[in-house]
């Protein structure tokens, strides 16, 4: 019995994610057309016309499965049978506990193994617009660096008001680092607002002396200088560095984002705080909670020292720090569908940095992850999104609805992220003792809990795949 081969799916973008999508539905028997604009059309960044060029670094970060998410997310790519993290392990580089690699070696490993697949075409141009209606499956993974006529079709297609733009992203602190016993529960002036309950953000004191002294670490602050092809974009109006706003004047934040009127501390009622930071709860888990207005290009090193000069963000550990870069990101959770296709056009299926993750790994991964969805489609199977435990999932649900819309008007409040623990569900009960039966105490039962999360969720993504992943052949690369 013959059995007609799919029809072919066109994948727009040669980076980790389109590279990663082409493989996967390629070793399932679905022939994939794999669109790059380079050399045809160069970009500000890219130097060479390789897939899978990495521009910026060559680390991939930890690789400890049993600990860090980031590892946890590498171990999940492997076992679903990732081209990127083959081509990786196969041209690592020393680097400790993280995976760096020879920047070259792995593009032309990628680029050696797309261009040798029977079923993968490679065409080298641009696509300047929406693709051609013919085409019912497309896998948009156009990067941040996307082609100002594509990004301007993806725009008015999906009603967004604006996609590329120097984006200054705040730092999102783990709520079971914040010491409550110095911070409260409250909105300014008790106000509800849309979905709120009158007690929305996390507020952090500040007298005087300590204020000024905040002030001063932020002005003689190390900041990251813009690179080359980031020159020429502009802010985002809603969404100035706090540097930028403090070099207006020193009272500047006190009457912007730390103002402290409306808000009273119930652990002291009869005194003002002289300046207020508050936290907005940045996830639907309530696990992750967002510093209000502290978009920052301060050097990672130099946020957390100053950060936790912040009363009861002495202990605080960050999920995400702030940055500014320019960036092409769509506002997903409302325009992409839980499966990341376009909902006003569902033959439209968008992987990589252009959905809101960040990082080499959590692009390659959500482009491992359409891959999936588009070659399920084509071979007539379900496949329902993979468990909310998992690094895939947890990215995902994140991408396509695990925040919540900010409770009083601004910028919008879904912004890149990184894969981290606090994407996760919590256990169900956190561990308590180790092994040995001995009892945990501080930093251990931090640990204990992230290992019991990376255990759970590598767990969980080998179940996936055994009853849920169309099956396929082996990767090499």
């Amino acid at each position: 019995m013959n059995v007609k081969t799919p029809s072919p799916v066109h994948i727009v973008g040669g980076g980790l994610a389109g590279s990663e999508a082409a493989w996967q539905l390629a070793r399932r028997g679905v022939p994939v057309v794999l669109h790059e604009m380079r050399p045809t059309r160069g970009t500000d960044a890219h130097k060479g016309d390789g897939l899978a060029e990495l521009v910026c670094s060559n680390s991939f970060r930890s690789d400890d499965a049993t600990s860090n998410a980031v590892g946890v997310l590498h171990a999940e790519m492997r076992r679903l049978g990732s081209l990127i993290m083959a081509s990786a392990d196969s041209h690592q580089i020393p680097a400790g506990g993280a995976l760096a690699v020879d920047r070259d070696g792995f593009s032309q490993a990628v680029t050696d193994a797309i261009t040798s697949h029977p079923l993968i075409t490679l065409e080298r141009g641009e696509i300047a617009g929406l693709p051609p209606a013919e085409w019912d499956s497309v896998i948009l993974a156009t990067g941040p660096l996307t082609s100002p006529p594509l990004a301007e079709a993806i725009r008015e297609r999906s009603g967004e008001t604006s996609l590329a733009f120097f984006d200054a992203i705040a730092p999102i602190v783990h709520f079971d680092s914040i010491d409550m016993d110095v911070a409260w529960f409250q909105s300014r002036y008790d106000k509800p607002g849309p979905g709120g309950t009158g007690a929305d953000y996390i507020n952090c004191p500040m007298d005087k002396a300590q204020y000024d002294a905040f002030v001063a670490a932020l002005i003689a602050s190390d900041t990251v200088p813009f690179r080359e092809f980031e020159a020429n974009t502009p802010y985002f109006d809603g969404c100035l560095p706090i540097e930028v706003m403090v070099a207006r004047g020193p009272e500047t934040l006190r009457h912007g984002p730390m103002k402290p009127v409306g808000l009273t501390n119930p652990r002291d009622p009869l005194v003002k705080s002289h300046a207020i930071v508050q936290l907005r709860q940045d996830n639907a888990l309530g696990t992750l909670f967002n510093m209000v207005g502290f978009q920052t290009k301060a050097r990672h090193a130099e946020q957390v020292r100053i950060f936790r000069m912040i009363p009861g963000l002495e202990n605080a550990e960050f999920a995400r720090l702030g940055g500014l870069h320019r960036n092409t990101y769509l506002n997903s959770p409302r325009v992409l569908d839980g499966t990341l296709r376009l909902k006003a056009e569902p033959r439209l299926r968008f992987a990589g940095q252009i959905t809101g993750c960040e990082g080499y790994v959590e692009s390659a991964a959500m482009g491992l992850i359409a891959g999936l969805f588009t070659a399920a489609e084509r071979l007539g199977v379900a496949l329902p999104p993979p468990p909310a435990t998992t690094a895939h999932g947890a990215l995902l649900a994140h991408i396509t609805g695990g925040h919540i819309e900010t409770v009083e008007p601004g910028p919008r409040s879904f912004q890149p992220m990184n894969v981290n623990f606090g994407l996760f569900p919590p256990l169900a009960a956190n561990p308590t003792r180790d092994a040995e039966g001995n009892r945990l105490r501080g930093t251990q039962k931090t640990v204990a809990k992230k290992q019991e999360m990376a255990r759970r969720a590598l767990a969980d993504i080998d179940q996936w795949a055994r009853n849920a992943v169309p099956g396929d052949g082996e990767v090499s690369a």
